[in-house]
């Protein structure tokens, strides 16, 4: 990978400790499961105990409000852990070993125009 003009690493540059964000990094796959698990566990012990109604009646009001709810609930447990997880990768990416930036010619301050 030193070889390559796209990835090289800057001479001298080391890479920081793994912190915090590796724990969180590590834990996002179970956080991310079990956020969505339990409200759906709870969607179906709603539908559970709900009353009986005829099988050709609507769904009772009350039940799909929980449900909804409990949608929003996930949708929004799944944006947070994704932020947590966007973060994560950049405090990664920023702890590693630097890189060259490329080279690109200066404009000469003598000229104008």
């Amino acid at each position: 990978m030193s070889d390559s003009p796209f990835f090289r690493r800057l001479p001298g540059s080391l890479r920081a400790a793994p912190g915090l964000e590796h724990r969180v990094w590590r834990r996002l796959p179970a956080l991310l499961f079990w956020g969505t698990l339990l409200p759906l566990l709870l969607a179906g012990l709603n539908h559970w105990l709900a009353p009986a109604a005829a099988p050709d009646a609507p769904l009772d009001g009350a039940v799909l409000l929980r449900d909804f709810l409990l949608i929003g609930w996930v949708v929004l447990h799944w944006t947070l852990v994704l932020t947590v997880a966007i973060g994560c990768f950049i405090v990664r990416v920023m702890k590693g070993p630097a890189y060259v930036a490329d080279g690109y010619p200066l404009p000469d301050p003598g000229k104008r125009g």
